[in-house]
């Protein structure tokens, strides 16, 4: 894992450097020098810089650029010459509290005269869905209703930028995954993280229950699995008990299926619900279904991580910046690789991201780190969405007046707006799922003012959407076939 990582970072210090707007740039303006002109532009500085939030996936990517033999800061020439400081970039969100020990151990971190510490102060215009102005991206995306807060902390990056992005679906081991290990017959291996959910949820329930559905995972077949969540879909049994913020105990159970209703089905239709009833079931029958050849765990935890990485696809092009290239090492082809080849009972341990990673930087040489390195901030995540939600509840409210996503047939918009309302109040809803309900809508919309200046692809190049959303209904009838926006 640590060579793996080390050459993903050391591929992109040895290729080959540009200059962002070199040959643009229109000369002297009287009080701006060359960096307030490039900024001015919209711009990043010129050479290698990354992401320093406190976690432990963007430190170790920062702490391992700066180290390793090359250049990894200011290209020669530009800006101070020196050709050896890091840019490092850190968020500081003013509107929402609750990360102070993340920026002390990021600033801990940046103490290494290798890194220039730059942080960049965010107030409620970087909150999502205070900005949802943007480009048309390939596809919708949660990332969508963030691209204005992720831009906001690129806008001061590199031209060059490193990112974290995918380390913990890469590193981490999905809950289903100890349904692997039953069917490996390591049952010890169960014993810490299932110790790990009852320590936190404080019931002695935990483990006999944690244990049952990992059992039940271990015995089901692919083909069960799916007409499983068919039934479901089809008697609107979308709620797995995951509204309570930070019930990893519920998370956990929710997640040993081979797979389960969205966050955002709860708001679909009955019509759209059972019309993904009637695919899965017809899905079940194909000669071919007979199951993707591998254990459910290893099957969640790549569709996890397919997720992960298009939802990244999303957000270059959602918040993009001229000029600027960003690389997310953790998804680099060998790295998955090695991840996945580490043992199964070592990935399903409490804190196993932050071990793995505290063991390349030892093996990189960097043995001093910040207490507290590699803590979880999933809350402080769910603190921000909720917080955007309430400052933008009325724009939002007023987006759902006349959605799109209704005239399809697939919502009815006076409940999103409950919803909307509801979350906004505090209610424990699912955050994700109207992150994804908002970003569709927003698509969509987008799609249609785009109406005629943008085609399919190949090889049939055609026009998208030319005659607007049609109603995806009927798909129930016999011979029904499926539309795509």
């Amino acid at each position: 894992m640590r060579d793996a990582l080390v050459e993903a970072v050391r591929t992109r210090l040895s290729a080959p450097r540009h200059v962002p707007g070199a040959d643009i740039d229109p000369g002297p303006v009287p009080g701006m020098g060359p960096a307030e002109r490039r900024a001015a532009r919209g711009m990043p500085v010129p050479g290698i810089g990354a992401d320093l939030s406190g976690g432990p996936a963007s430190g170790t990517l920062a702490l391992l650029a700066a180290g390793l033999p090359g250049r990894p800061g200011t290209v020669l020439g530009h800006g101070t010459g020196a050709g050896e400081r890091l840019l490092a970039v850190t968020f500081n969100d003013l509107a929402v509290g609750g990360r102070e020990a993340e920026l002390e151990r990021a600033g801990t971190l940046a103490a290494n005269p290798r890194l220039h510490h730059v942080v960049v102060a965010g107030g409620e215009e970087t909150l999502p869905y205070a900005d949802l102005d943007g480009p048309l991206t390939d596809e919708p995306g949660a990332s969508l209703v963030t691209a204005a807060r992720h831009r906001a902390r690129l806008a001061a990056g590199s031209a060059d930028h490193f990112t974290g992005y995918g380390a913990r679906q890469v590193l981490d081991a999905h809950p289903a995954r100890l349904a692997d290990l039953l069917m490996d017959r390591k049952r010890r291996h169960l014993v810490r993280p299932v110790a790990a959910l009852a320590k936190a949820d404080g019931s002695v329930l935990v483990p006999a229950r944690v244990y049952a559905a990992a059992r039940r995972l271990s015995r089901t077949p692919y083909r069960a699995g799916l007409e499983s969540l068919a039934e479901r879909l089809l008697e609107h049994r979308t709620d797995d008990g995951l509204d309570a913020p930070g019930n990893a105990v519920e998370a956990s159970l929710a997640a040993l299926t081979w797979g389960r209703p969205g966050p955002a089905a709860r708001w679909l239709t009955g019509e759209a619900l059972a019309e993904v009833s009637v695919r899965l079931q017809a899905a079940t029958h194909r000669s071919e279904a007979v199951g993707p050849g591998q254990r459910p765990g290893d099957f969640r935890a790549r569709a996890a991580l397919a997720r992960q990485a298009a939802d990244l696809r999303v957000l270059e092009q959602a918040a993009e910046i001229r000029f600027q290239r960003l690389h997310a090492p953790f998804l680099d082809n060998q790295v998955v690789r090695a991840a996945r080849a580490l043992p199964e009972a070592l990935r399903v341990r409490p804190g196993a991201r932050a071990a793995i990673l505290r063991t390349v930087l030892e093996g990189a040489g960097v043995r001093e780190l910040p207490p507290g390195w590699g803590a979880p901030t999933q809350a402080t995540t769910a603190a921000v969405a909720r917080t955007g939600l309430r400052v933008a509840a009325d724009s939002l409210v007023t987006l759902f007046d006349t959605p799109l996503l209704a005239e399809a047939g697939l919502v009815e918009a006076r409940v999103v707006r409950k919803a909307l309302r509801g979350a906004a109040a505090g209610e424990p809803l699912p955050l994700d799922g109207l992150a994804d309900l908002v970003s569709l809508e927003l698509w969509l919309r987008r799609l249609l003012s785009r109406r005629g200046t943008c085609w399919t692809g190949t090889p049939a190049r055609q026009r998208a959407v030319p005659a607007g959303i049609a109603p995806q209904r009927g798909a129930l009838g016999a011979g029904a076939g499926v539309r795509r926006v």
